[in-house]
């Protein structure tokens, strides 16, 4: 049955804490909406040091192709009785995942983790032949990023710049990381990987209270960990690295690894740090408003290649909105500057020219995709750990978010692209209106990514991996694929 405008605004019920001390943070919600005997329970033991250096990252990646591949036998007999796992390293911490018919999670949920966190004889490779597989296997899908198209070449390492050297390392890291490791690094690793920490947990699903109660005890016991003396020990949350504002955007410079791929690309990130719900609800709006019309523009009639497109990527409680093309018949300069031309006739051709009646549209639009009821236990249980792992708690976020997003008004679409992308400020005046004032672009947060072809009609000259005058002739800030980590730590 189909539910109301209303009913849809009305949040649902909210997963409460049921325990709260220095070796655990539990969230529980018992099911009241799909009617079925299963449930979910997500662990995560958080650990700075799992995910502290390239070399920890490496073994991670070993840990879990070795726990994949050692327990597939049993996983998938249990996977035809309806009971699933999955084990992440994050730079949190490392994660446990498990989903089925709740009378037999329990014991099978106990089974997993005494395999992953007790009998490593079990998970770990037998010998050094066994180790070098996983090895080799590693290293090989570390090599295929060279041969990814260049679009993904450009979004990778612009992503990168966003966020803290300790949550995200660069393949180059990586692949030197992986040349000296041995079975003695993995197992030593592995053996102090649930040696200490403190627990975060969620538990949704056809239980009651006293049940995920007993849950949690047998998780503990088996997991036997050591409770970390001091907060402060916590790994931080991850968090966005702001760019540098200013009148004049970054730009990073890149060129292709793949030698033997012709196509250029570029890749423009706005970079918008508003946290409020309006904030992440206007870029949604902005670019439900732009996506369109930068297809056919740089796609039908530019026809500057077949990859063109747009979106909002979140990192963190910020959102980015960014703009690519990869073409093999025009350089990179060609398609940076066809991107700069429509984005800065972006307010005049379709922002300003917008009816109200169009803005509740895409409005209307917004708001219907944020309150479609789940469908399934396993993505509300999803949402509600997406809350809880980071840090928010807003279980009604998208709720709120749908509330935010009948106010807005077209006024506030051509305010949210003033300040995001053209640096300025629309303050009020007394008599209602706006007045336009300048900010020198202290608002502006934009990176500029060039991905350059070796050869081919769309090739240019290649630039360094490192820029020692990393001023351009506008005083824009100029990076090579090497200065990204320097440039990294310097916003932390």
């Amino acid at each position: 049955q189909a539910l109301s405008f209303e009913e849809r605004l009305k949040p649902v019920t909210p997963p409460h804490k049921i325990r709260d001390d220095d070796r655990w943070t539990v969230y529980f919600k018992a099911d009241d909406r799909f009617g079925q005997p299963k449930a979910y329970a997500i662990f995560q033991l958080l650990n700075a040091e799992v995910f502290s250096s390239p070399k920890n990252a490496v073994l991670s990646q070993l840990y879990q192709a070795c726990t994949s591949d050692r327990l597939v036998e049993y996983a998938y007999d249990a996977g035809l009785a309806g009971l699933t796992y999955d084990v992440s390293i994050l730079p949190r911490g490392v994660r446990l995942t498990f989903g089925g018919y709740n009378d037999k999670l329990i014991d099978f949920s106990a089974y997993i983790a005494t395999k992953l966190s007790r009998d490593l004889v079990d998970v770990l490779p037998e010998n050094e032949q066994q180790f070098l597989r996983y090895k080799d296997n590693i290293v090989r899908a570390l090599k295929a990023f060279d041969v990814s198209q260049p679009y993904s070449h450009a979004i990778y390492y612009s992503s990168l710049t966003f966020q803290p050297t300790n949550s995200k390392y660069d393949n180059a890291q990586l692949r030197q990381a992986i040349k000296d490791i041995t079975l003695e690094d993995l197992i030593i690793y592995v053996q102090g990987l649930w040696s200490y920490g403190k627990v975060e947990a969620l538990l949704q699903g056809n239980w009651d209270e006293n049940e995920a109660q007993n849950f949690v005890n047998v998780i503990d016991r088996t997991l036997k960990f050591k409770t970390i003396s001091s907060e402060d020990q916590l790994p931080p949350r991850s968090r966005a690295l702001p760019l540098p504002a200013g009148p004049v955007p970054t730009k990073l410079l890149l060129a292709e690894p793949n030698t033997s791929n012709q196509n250029a690309a570029a890749h423009f990130t706005i970079q918008c740090l508003g946290t409020t719900e309006k904030d992440h609800v206007l870029i949604e709006i902005v670019s439900t408003i732009l996506n369109e019309p930068f297809y056919e523009d740089l796609r039908t009639k530019q026809q500057l290649g077949y990859i063109v497109s747009s979106g909002v990527k979140a990192i963190s409680d910020t959102r980015n909105l960014s703009f690519i093309v990869q073409s093999s018949v025009a350089p990179v300069e060609k398609l940076a500057n066809s991107i700069r031309i429509f984005l800065e006739g972006a307010k005049a051709k379709y922002l300003e020219t917008l009816t109200q009646d169009k803005v509740e549209q895409y409005v209307k639009s917004s708001v219907l995709g944020r309150t479609e009821p789940d469908k399934l236990l396993a993505v509300e249980a999803s949402r509600n750990w997406g809350e809880i792992a980071s840090g928010r708690l807003q279980f009604d976020r998208l709720q709120v978010e749908a509330s935010v997003a009948l106010e807005i008004k077209k006024e506030d679409v051509l305010k949210f692209w003033d300040e995001n992308y053209l640096g300025i400020k629309n303050d009020m005046t007394n008599d209602g209106t706006t007045n336009d004032v300048k900010k020198n672009g202290i608002e502006r947060r934009i990176l500029i990514c060039h991905d350059v072809p070796e050869s081919g009609p769309a090739s240019s000259e290649l630039p360094p991996r490192t820029i020692r005058n990393n001023m351009g002739k506008s005083g824009e800030l100029i990076l090579g694929v090497d200065d990204i980590e320097q440039f990294r730590k310097e916003r932390e």
